[in-house]
């Protein structure tokens, strides 16, 4: 916190100002990953091939994490061991063995960090490098090495699938069996993103429950729809488990395949919505050259359920995917050479964007529900977007130059303990 020296009559300043090392800035400095899941066209007897392959290949793994001294955790050093007797015993090819050796290293030092024990291997999914499998560009093909022969599998293309692995040379990707019981290919696509223009604007991103984002410049998505397709998933749901419970053998075995068939539809709907919102958001950053800033809402959840609330707002809010839309809008600035500032989010929904005020009584806020009226300036706008525009001048005031100078207000008599607050954690 800087306050300007007051000469003659010149009312003193408050300059709430952020250091960079308080905002996390997501920029292309390295090569990115994209890994695309694609389905594949099995034949009965391919089924079987590639089923095989991943339980030889988890049982190697089980082997490998019993048998090798527990303490190493370097792949070299676990493959030196034992690789001759593990191609043997289990009969994958060379380099299903690396890759299994290679996996096991990993799962010991995520164990390792988390100060767990390692985590048993499941028969369903196995690792291929440049040599265990090639995608073949032409009627779009895979050709897998299984602990039989080599398959030629076809894969289920999308046209964002073609255009992603359009003149591409993959070299590593995994073999999974998903809960549907069908085979994809998780294909790793490496790229280096563009690198990122300095640009001095900056579009603030409110997230919320009511909008799912509303942006400084004014754009909204309403979580009308979204708010909806849940309450109805909910009503479903808590149907069929009562149903499960009681009646014929018949009808609950028939309520719990309906259960496993609608499991997952209310996650994919979020996913793509979410999707949907961080695309149109990138597109406008790119469209007007500017930064992207958002909260970090960590923890939020935690904090949230502190308070007293009705059971369905609790469902509502408990089931927002605030960190997959953070996420989203991660890997996809990244590829498009959009710069992302994630900020602190003390104090943005009560602090007025025109004149910076905090209301003067703790505990009491400008804000009422989607209305915000300053009792400084008699600002009047919508909650949300003023949440947006206070973001932005966060992201201003590292992105531009002097952009602290935006976040300076004049010392009133009866400074709210707010104000004090906010600075010492940006300053």
């Amino acid at each position: 916190m800087a306050g300007a020296a007051a000469g003659g009559k010149t009312a003193p300043h408050l300059f709430i100002f952020m250091l960079e090392s308080h905002i996390v800035s997501f920029e292309a400095t390295m090569e990115q990953i994209l890994t695309l899941c694609v389905g594949l066209d099995t034949t009965d007897d391919q089924y079987r091939a590639l089923n095989d392959t991943a339980v030889a290949f988890a049982n190697a793994c089980g082997w490998i994490n019993e048998t090798i001294n527990p303490r190493l955790t370097n792949r070299n050093s676990i493959q030196a061991v034992c690789y001759k007797e593990a191609k043997a015993r289990f009969g994958l090819t060379a380099n299903h063995v690396v890759r299994a050796c290679a996996r096991v290293a990993a799962n010991r030092l995520t164990a390792k960090q988390k100060k767990s024990k390692p985590k048993g291997f499941k028969p369903t999914s196995f690792d291929c490098d440049s040599r265990t499998f090639r995608i073949i560009e032409k009627g779009y093909l895979v050709s897998l090495s299984t602990t039989g022969k080599r398959v030629k599998v076809p894969m289920g293309v999308s046209r964002y699938h073609a255009e992603r692995l359009k003149g591409q040379n993959p070299t590593s990707a995994q073999v999974c069996l998903h809960k549907d019981g069908q085979f994809y290919l998780h294909v790793q696509i490496k790229s280096e993103p563009p690198k990122v223009e300095p640009t001095d604007d900056v579009i603030g991103v409110d997230f919320g429950r009511r909008d799912i984002a509303v942006t400084s410049t004014g754009k909204s998505w309403s979580s009308e729809t979204l708010n909806r397709t849940r309450d109805r998933f909910s009503r479903v749901r808590a149907s069929l488990q009562r149903k499960a419970s009681q009646g014929t053998r018949t009808s609950r075995r028939r309520c719990r395949e309906i259960l496993k068939r609608l499991s997952g539809r209310e996650r994919r709907f979020q996913t793509w919505m979410n999707h949907n919102v961080s695309i149109q958001i990138i597109r406008e950053a790119i469209a007007l050259k500017a930064s992207i800033a958002i909260e970090d809402l960590t923890g939020i959840r935690e904090r949230i359920n502190t308070q007293a609330r009705r059971k369905i707002e609790r469902r509502r809010f408990n089931s927002w995917a605030f960190h997959q839309l953070r996420l989203f809008l991660e890997y996809k600035s990244i590829r498009e050479g959009v710069r992302l500032l994630i900020i602190p989010p003390a104090y943005t929904s009560q602090t007025c964007h025109k004149c910076l005020s905090i209301h003067p009584v703790q505990g009491k806020s400008y804000r009422s529900g989607k209305r915000f009226k300053c009792g400084n300036c008699s600002n009047q706008c919508d909650a949300d977007l003023n949440g947006a525009q206070m973001i932005r001048l966060w992201g201003c005031a590292v992105n531009q130059p002097r952009g602290s100078v935006g976040l300076a207000c004049s010392i009133l008599p009866g400074l709210p303990k707010a104000h004090t607050e906010l600075a010492l954690q940006c300053g």
